[in-house]
């Protein structure tokens, strides 16, 4: 069993920046393929970014590409998303996954076996 708690979520002005931070309870956390998706009003929820169990590789969604960052450190159980250029667009709540798989990043949310409680993002337009 694996336990993932988001945090850095909050209000912050189009063009600001955030950065959201996922901590694991888990020893085994260098194991698993970790992503950030994102849930907005209405809408299902939607992959962000995802990095393999080593950090060696990383993959975006379009709309994040060359704004969010994502990262780990193993050594401190941590998932980092480093969000810049803020739009009203990226309002939603993010959640941390973990997938077992520790190589594809997958990026349909029922590959996921592990979710945090989300931390909410506001974006005012």
């Amino acid at each position: 069993q694996v336990q993932l708690v988001e945090s850095g979520g909050g209000l912050v002005q189009a063009g600001g920046s955030l950065r959201l931070s996922c901590v694991a309870s888990s020893r085994t956390f260098s194991n698993y393929v970790m992503s950030w998706f994102r849930e907005a009003p209405g809408k299902n929820r939607k992959f962000v970014a995802g990095i393999n169990a080593f950090g060696g590789k990383t993959s975006y969604a379009d709309f994040a590409q060359d704004r969010f960052i994502i990262s780990r450190d193993n050594t401190e159980n941590t998932l980092y998303l480093q969000m810049n250029n803020l739009q009203p667009e990226d309002t939603a709540v993010y959640y941390c996954g973990a997938d077992r798989n520790g190589v594809i990043i997958r990026t349909i949310d029922a590959a996921y076996s592990y979710w945090g409680q989300g931390t909410q993002v506001t974006v005012p337009g």
